[in-house]
């Protein structure tokens, strides 16, 4: 009997059915062991050793392995087929050695690119050993993340209070975004104007051209300026007559696009799907590992992580075999199409990602996928085989015309174009990301019959006037594009690096485009600031292609760490000397246009217009950075810094406080203002003045007097409760709005209810608190969102809601999943390893009682190598209302 370790219980099964009786897969679930999150895990000064962890879950599963290898005839690590993968086989190797338990037992490596009987079987009979130049190149990339992630995000600590971790990838993606942001700060619109005639043929039919050359000049793009130029050309086309001076029918062709890469499938996913790039990878890793058809659980697509282009040769045959069967012989080319790619540092180690099996049509597997799985997998397929279907054949026409008004003349031009045969159109078009130019430009349009040197009837003539706008914000796609181009990172680590920005609050996501946050500017700043060579794209770039050199055996992975921490160390002992006020210096003028926002009056940003003397400038305090008076404490005012959608518009209309009326009890001011902690109301002046911060959803663009009234008034009190005659009150707290009775509180469904609740529904709310159970625990009665099977030590695991949102449930262990995880997506193996981070430990066949250890501290991922596991927040009582609150800094 053979052992055979893969990585998911998934694919353990599945193997197990494809090799028969004389082998036992096991799955390692993962990651064995990693680098623990705390100083000291790799030591420079001892030439980089690494001392690695393995956690309570994974040393079960290695001593598994461990007593299956024992009684076996030989062991097979076939974890997936990357970097990762092999490093995780060398993980499991390195440990079961130190077990003594190999002896001299033969030990193999294999790589199978899709789970199918076919690939596994034939990797199975071409074992090789373990890839030690590739094994260097993750340890390499792994001590890199750590030594920046652990030396550089302690200096943000102590430097820029409210920031939460630096890394190497990380911090380059960031700054991408964050300079785009600039970019557009700096933007400044122009006008121009554009002209274009209704033209009728002799026939009767109408097309439009646009003008293109006057007085003998050719018209630049944008190069009519201004209204007055304009309404000249119109005139002069007014009154001209038109004929045509040349038609050119030319015929072009288009090929398709090579089959996905892993950024590639991100990128179409987002534009057709609107898939995040994390929810990309989680569907494909499902369509990868395999799904039941027909009683066989079969993979349908190959590893999805992957910056290869090319198709296997079988699979290339499949492909056209499938083109002539189910779209014709003029669909399928004579040869068949190779291609390379284009990206910086591409590795092209895997092939492409396609079906399994290009007779599999999505119709034919739709009853065995959910609707995202589906999709996705339509995707793939249908880019797949146009890969390898004949170009598209299109007859693009260009017609020159001429203007002539009494001698004066003008040039027109119209553009279109016909698809004469549709190729690979036939099966799959490619899908512009918002802000992108379209290859096809303006020349769309069909034209009607047009000949040369005939006479043209003018209808309209239209002069429209236009302004040049920004560059857009980047989507995750198109992040993903850039730093492909860039050669920044690689296939399997966009997506977590893309959700540990999201899940610092370095950027958030507005209708897909990806807008930088003050924290994620200020991080930016600082770091182009202190330690610019570490965010400049060549420099990282650079970097990458040496850890692919290191995966190709041309470089010592040890002498490119010595280099790398030479320079850096040096530079991270530099600041120690920094003083807070060169920060805040450097800061004001990197982010001007963010700190400073332009006034409506035309005034100085810069002065205090509390006090009319004092200079504005960024302060840090103990929960980060906010923007503050020279003079103070004399003058006290403060502001928020917040690029978020309208909060400059805020910040700047709060520059000083808002008079809204007076209390009509006490006739003291009542003012909207803002603080360091966002904006509030304030009743009076001094210590003693009452304030209530805005509640969720409210803007200060939306604050009246009758609002801020309500906002002072509370908490409210409702009436006396029918059975212990204590009165029953509402206000807001630290988690929303809630309604208060004797100590207990329950919580309300929307602001709006504070202010309107009656008697009669407070007590039924109240009591439906009191029936669900103390704590608000009787959310986790409610049945589970998704069930996942049972634990291996025993007890079911279920995915449910909670107060704090969605999360994983084993016995009493709750684990809250990640931000912006979709709870559907939730896999076995997720939620296992979300479990063991909280503090799940095993028992002998039963669910523990009792979690025996804390949740480990939340690692400083520098690089979003591996997507990040947060503790699971226990649901309270809601807290006693507060007027202002604010999270404190928390170190990750």
């Amino acid at each position: 009997m053979n052992v055979v370790v893969v990585e998911s219980p998934a694919k353990a099964k599945t193997i197990n059915k494809y090799l028969g009786p004389g082998y036992k897969v096991l799955a390692s679930f993962g990651h064995v062991r990693d680098l623990p999150a705390k100083d000291g895990s790799v030591l420079p000064d001892q030439d980089f050793e690494m001392l690695w962890e393995v956690d309570g879950a994974s040393a079960k599963r290695i001593k598994d392995i461990a007593d299956a290898v024992k009684s076996s005839d030989g062991l097979f690590l076939a974890t997936d087929p990357d970097r990762e993968g092999e490093a995780i086989s060398w993980h499991v190797l390195d440990l079961l050695k130190k077990k003594k338990v190999l002896g001299d037992k033969p030990v193999k490596r294999v790589v199978f690119n899709a789970i199918t009987k076919k690939a596994v079987l034939d990797a199975m009979a071409q074992p090789r050993d373990i890839d030690v130049p590739l094994v260097d190149a993750y340890l390499a990339r792994r001590a890199l993340d750590y030594l920046v992630g652990f030396n550089l995000s302690p200096v943000l600590w102590r430097k820029l209070p409210g920031a939460r971790s630096a890394g190497r990838v990380q911090s380059v993606a960031l700054r991408l975004v964050c300079d785009r942001e600039s970019e557009i700060e700096r933007f400044v619109s122009e006008e121009y104007w554009q002209i274009s005639a209704l033209l009728k043929t002799p026939r009767g039919d109408e097309f439009e051209a646009r003008l293109v050359s006057a007085d003998g000049k050719r018209l630049q793009p944008r190069a009519i300026g201004n209204g007055e130029d304009a309404n000249r050309l119109k005139s002069l086309l007014e009154g001209a007559s038109y004929v045509v001076e040349s038609v050119e029918a030319k015929p072009v062709k288009r090929n398709p696009s090579p089959p996905f890469t892993t950024s590639t499938l991100q990128q179409a996913a987002s534009s057709k799907l609107g898939f995040s790039a994390s929810r990309t990878m989680q569907v494909a890793q499902k369509l990868y590992e395999g799904t039941d058809i027909g009683g066989e659980t079969v993979g349908l697509i190959t590893y999805m992580r992957t910056d290869g282009v090319q198709m296997a040769p079988e699979a290339i045959d499949a492909a056209r075999h499938a083109i002539g069967d189910q779209f014709g012989a003029r669909y399928l080319p004579e040869k068949p199409r190779f291609y390379s790619t284009k990206a910086k540092n591409a590795q092209e180690a895997h092939e492409a990602i396609r079906p399994t099996d290009f007779n599999r049509t999505p119709d034919s597997v739709r009853r065995y996928l959910d609707d995202d799985q589906l999709r996705l997998y339509d995707l793939v397929w249908k880019r797949g085989i146009a890969s390898q279907m004949a170009s598209a054949e299109i007859e693009r026409t260009t017609v020159e015309i001429l203007a002539d008004n009494g001698g004066q003349k003008a040039g027109l031009r119209a553009v279109g174009s016909v698809i004469r045969f549709d190729g690979f159109i036939a099966a799959y078009t490619d899908q512009k990301e918002d802000g992108e130019q379209s290859d096809d430009g303006d020349e769309d349009g069909r034209l009607p019959e047009i000949n040369a040197r005939e006479q043209l009837a003018k209808r309209k003539v239209n002069a429209t006037q236009h302004f040049t706008e920004p560059p857009p914000r980047y989507s995750e796609a198109s992040l993903i594009k850039k730093m492909e181009e860039l050669g920044i990172g690689r296939p399997s680590t966009y997506a977590a690096t893309l959700a540990t920005l999201r899940d610092r609050d370095y950027v958030t996501i507005d209708k897909r485009k990806l807008m930088p946050q003050a924290k994620g500017r200020l991080v930016t700043a600082f770091l182009e600031s202190f330690f610019n060579r570490y965010v400049e794209y060549d420099f990282t770039a650079d970097l990458e292609e040496k850890l692919d050199r290191i995966s190709a055996g041309e470089l010592n992975w040890k002498d490119v760490l010595r280099d790398f921490w030479r320079d850096f160390f040096a530079q991270i002992e530099d600041t120690k000397e920094l003083r807070v006020t060169n920060v805040l210096d450097a800061l004001n003028e990197m982010l001007a246009p963010l700190v400073f926002p332009k006034r409506e009056d035309g005034s100085d940003p810069r002065v205090c217009q509390v006090c009319g003397t004092g200079q504005l400038s960024l302060k840090l305090g103990k929960y980060g950075a906010f923007v503050g008076c020279s003079n103070y404490p004399e003058c006290n005012f403060t502001r928020q810094l917040s690029s978020e959608n309208g909060g400059e518009a805020d910040a700047a209309a709060l520059n000083e406080p808002k008079a809204l009326g007076k209390d009509p009890l006490t006739g003291e001011e009542i003012t909207l203002r803002s603080g360091r902690f966002g904006p509030y109301i304030q009743r009076g002046d001094g210590k003693e003045a009452k304030r209530s911060s805005l509640p969720k959803g409210w803007t200060p663009a939306t604050i009246d007097y009758e609002k801020a009234l309500a906002l002072l008034s509370l908490p409210r009190d409702v009436g006396a409760h029918p059975e212990s005659g204590k009165m029953i009150s509402t206000g807001l707290g630290r988690y929303g709005p809630f309604v208060l009775h004797d100590g207990t509180y329950a919580n309300l469904d929307g602001i709006e209810d504070v202010f309107t609740i009656g008697l009669n529904r407070a007590v039924t709310v109240l009591a439906d608190k009191q029936t669900k159970g103390a704590g608000g625990r009787g959310r986790a009665a409610l049945a589970a969102l998704k069930e996942l099977g049972d634990h291996p030590d025993g007890g079911a695991i279920t995915v449910r809601d909670g107060r704090y949102g969605p999360y994983v449930n084993w016995g009493k262990v709750n684990a809250t999943l990640p931000k912006g995880k979709d709870p559907q997506s939730v896999t076995v193996e997720e939620a296992l390893a979300l479990i063991v981070e909280k503090g799940g430990k095993p028992s002998t066949g039963k669910a523990p009682k009792k979690a025996k250890a804390p949740a480990k501290a939340a690692k400083a991922k520098a690089d979003g190598e591996t997507s990040e596991t947060k503790k699971a927040a226990k649901p309270k009582a809601a807290a006693k209302p507060k007027a202002k609150t604010a999270s404190k800094t928390k170190k990750s």
